[in-house]
């Protein structure tokens, strides 16, 4: 009778060591798929996989390595503290952008009931973040997609994030006609010839919510044009745009006579945020 010899079991080691991924992408999707974290994975390296385990991060792995987005693979995205769940539906969050949610908060009285809009909502990143950190503010949430509204409720509901709502429109057009004490947007603002996207992760994420004419600012126009019919007196609106943006955004608020126009940097030095402050009397609180 023949022998034949036993297959070494997979080890997480050694997995890890052939995905072709950096260490920390590697981590991250074998994580996800054994449902354990990095440091669990750093001290257990001699732990032995199933077959099936073994399968789904290889699988994984490959996706990765074609170029597909960590956060579409693992169907999750730490946004301002909240793990988000993102799917190619949606614009997978990014860091730089929390900067919008941090200049919001501090122009949103924390001790108020303000009313907050979020222009191309997406998953509900911006919306929810804002929504959890003031809780006496009410958030509503607006996206052209369907898709993205359905995803952005699901959010909210597994957050337990209950002063926010999330309205299907484009842009103003399906949006109570109330005022607002801030607006907020990070909409699309590549030019729709740019080659990047076609490039990297951008591949993979849906162009509508990256492309926006053949300048890039056809969506920034189109909100500023009617952004202060829905602001209250004194009231901020912010915008994210792309890098080389600033001075026409910048402009166009003061086009539109906003008052305090100004942009600002993110982490990287790089022009970020515009906001413009509606001009009036700021009402007092009864």
């Amino acid at each position: 009778m023949t022998s034949h010899p036993k297959s070494s079991p997979t080890i997480v080691s050694r997995s890890l060591a052939a995905s072709g991924l950096i260490p920390f992408e590697a981590k991250v999707l074998l994580g996800h798929v054994l449902r354990r974290d990095r440091a669990w994975l750093s001290a257990h390296g001699d732990q032995p996989m199933t077959a099936n385990e073994a399968a789904a991060f290889d699988a994984l792995a490959r996706r990765r390595r074609d170029g597909e987005p960590i956060a579409y693979l693992t169907g999750r995205r730490e946004f301002y503290g909240l793990d988000i769940e993102v799917t190619p539906d949606v614009l997978i969050p990014r860091p730089e952008t929390e900067l919008l949610v941090e200049l919001a908060l501090v122009r949103i009285d924390a001790n108020e009931h303000t009313a907050v809009l979020d222009l191309g909502s997406g998953s509900g990143a911006i919306a929810l973040a804002i929504a959890s950190e003031r809780p006496h503010s009410t958030v509503l949430g607006v996206d052209v997609s369907a898709a993205a509204v359905a995803l952005a409720r699901r959010n909210a509901s597994r957050l337990h994030v209950g002063n926010v709502a999330f309205l299907e429109s484009d842009w103003f057009s399906a949006v109570p006609k109330k005022r607002y004490d801030a607006i907020v947007a990070n909409p699309p603002y590549v030019a729709a010839g740019d080659e990047h996207l076609s490039q990297g992760d951008l591949r993979f994420e849906p162009r509508a919510a990256l492309a926006a004419g053949a300048d890039g600012l056809s969506a920034i126009r189109a909100i500023i044009a009617s952004a202060a019919a829905y602001l209250s007196p004194g009231a901020w609106l912010l915008i994210e745009h792309g890098y080389d943006q600033a001075d026409a955004v910048v402009a166009m608020l003061r086009g539109a006579q906003f008052s305090e126009v100004q942009s600002r940097r993110d982490l990287a030095g790089i022009p970020r945020i515009a906001l413009g402050r509606k001009q009036g009397l700021i009402q007092p609180s009864p």
